[in-house]
């Protein structure tokens, strides 16, 4: 599938583009990480594709070395931001999974004990 490069609208984007500061942690020509401008908790950062993926739904078979790029990533970037002891990923697609921004996106989520359960069962 042929995607475009970036979308003009997507805020994302533009924060690849360098048109909307971020604070950078990791930048190559496949991904680019940065911190969350909402943390919920110590470490909480973003990895996000460098090309416009509007969501886990739309990747295919050849984004796997990309994907895997993102996943790889993390651990380190996690040590480095603070999370000695252990992170969370988190994915959300769609609307039921509360994507908010349309971008492909993993947030990467720890810091000394501040994580509860993984999902509250009621």
């Amino acid at each position: 599938m042929t995607r475009p490069a970036a979308s003009a609208d997507c805020i994302f984007c533009k924060i690849v583009r360098g048109e909307i500061p971020a604070k950078t942690l990791h930048q190559d020509g496949d991904v680019l990480a940065f911190h969350d401008i909402r943390p919920v908790a110590p470490v909480h950062f973003l990895i996000i594709p460098t090309a416009h993926i509007a969501s886990l739904y739309e990747c295919e078979p050849g984004d796997a070395a990309m994907l895997g790029k993102m996943l790889a990533l993390a651990p380190r970037l996690a040590r480095e931001q603070g999370a000695t002891d252990g992170f969370r990923i988190i994915v959300n697609t769609g609307r039921v999974g509360r994507q908010e921004v349309y971008h492909l996106h993993i947030h990467v989520i720890g810091g000394p004990a501040v994580l509860g359960p993984m999902i509250v069962r009621g």
